[in-house]
């Protein structure tokens, strides 16, 4: 999406380089969760020889931000606060770009690898890289969106003990929607592997590709978060099976938060701040706008980003299973821990650290609690 300062952006798409009428950033998806390894590094304090600290590192508000989203509709605080410019004012003079993707592990990679400095994302990959890094790659800096993923099925499937032998898609191994689904189906008694075998075929799909293929029949369902949930039921005929609002107490799980490296946020606090200014306007725009002005500002983004807009049943029934929110749950982050390790896709380990939620408070005024797991 262009803001009004670059009117570049690019979509990448995992497994995909960028399309061709965007300037090219390829960001290679391998096999495995191992690419999710951060390599962001922290700053730390250096104490010399003779007792005095070092001195401290310089800071000072980047040249430019670059920022990382998808063209989902529970990423609406990005779509919101880069179409309507509340991020770029905030950022002032500092350049803001944009890229585009379609599941977590690809942005985790780019963040990594220094071609993004922040990104809207779901809580897994961005354990995963905590955990892999050894707490060095990212912070969590803010929530984004609540609610908003469904398995959906084709009709005939009527329950758990009907997807024997079925094959479901997700939007990326490791991403937050493909890790729900491999620890429901473990809890339901089956068994699954990161390369698609075991007792239920999971393939990893672009979600527009997901469509496509539920439509053509060679899909018997998948795990998505919205519009895509949606578009299935909706375009496609498919049917919910699980609504993941049932597995978690009080109907409330985290769908999108905001992340940062830590590196960049060390060094360009003020940019941070401003990143996260826009942020919260973004969010208290979204929950006073009236249905009608949310539904046509997100969809006039994807339609720049994705190609065409989405149906008004379709993006009103999205609308109406997310809920915009700054607060990450930072309480839910065990459980999604351990989904990760039930999955495969991450090990057991200490997430003490994960959250820095000190600027956000500082710019709401209020405290969101980090639960324990970080600075608040």
């Amino acid at each position: 999406m262009s803001s009004p300062q670059d009117n570049s952006s690019t979509r990448i798409v995992a497994g995909e380089s960028a399309k061709p009428k965007h300037r090219a950033l390829k960001i290679g998806i391998a096999a495995g969760v191992v690419l999710l390894i951060g390599a962001g590094a922290a700053v730390a304090s250096v104490v010399s020889n003779n007792n005095q600290a070092a001195p401290a590192v310089t800071t000072s508000p980047a040249a430019e931000l670059k920022l990382g989203y998808f063209s989902n509709v529970t990423h609406g605080p990005a779509l919101v606060g880069t179409s309507k410019g509340f991020i770029a004012k905030e950022l002032g003079s500092t350049k803001l770009s944009t890229q585009v993707f379609n599941a977590g592990p690809a942005a985790i990679e780019a963040l990594n690898a220094g071609a993004i400095d922040a990104t809207y994302i779901g809580p897994n990959p961005a354990i995963n890289s905590f955990v892999k890094s050894n707490g060095e790659s990212i912070s969590i800096i803010a929530g984004a969106a609540a609610g908003g993923a469904q398995l959906v099925v084709k009709p005939e499937i009527n329950s758990a003990a009907d997807l024997k032998g079925k094959v479901l898609a997700s939007p990326q191994l490791g991403g937050t929607q493909d890790v729900a689904l491999r620890a429901w189906l473990g809890h339901q008694g089956y068994k699954t592997n990161p390369d698609g075998s075991g007792d239920v075929t999971i393939n990893p799909t672009e979600n527009a590709q997901t469509l496509k293929l539920f439509q053509d029949g060679k899909l018997d369902g998948a795990w998505l978060p919205e519009p895509w949930a949606s578009r299935l039921v909706l375009e496609a005929g498919a049917k919910v099976l699980v609504d993941e609002k049932d597995l978690w107490e009080k109907g409330d799980f985290t769908t999108t938060i905001l992340i940062v490296n830590k590196k960049f946020a060390a060094e360009h606090p003020e940019t941070v701040k401003a990143l996260l200014k826009g942020h919260v306007e973004s969010v208290n725009w979204l929950n006073s706008a009236s249905a009608e002005e949310k539904a046509t500002t997100i969809n006039a983004v994807l339609k720049d980003t994705a190609g065409k807009p989405l149906p008004a049943n379709v993006i009103d029934r999205a609308l109406q299973n997310i809920k915009f929110t700054t607060d990450p749950l930072a309480g839910t982050y065990k459980k999604l821990l351990q989904d990760g390790v039930d999955a495969g896709t991450t090990k057991t380990a200490d997430i003490n650290g994960i959250f820095d939620l000190r600027t956000l408070n500082e710019v709401e005024g209020k405290k969101t609690s980090a639960a324990g797991l970080g600075q608040e």
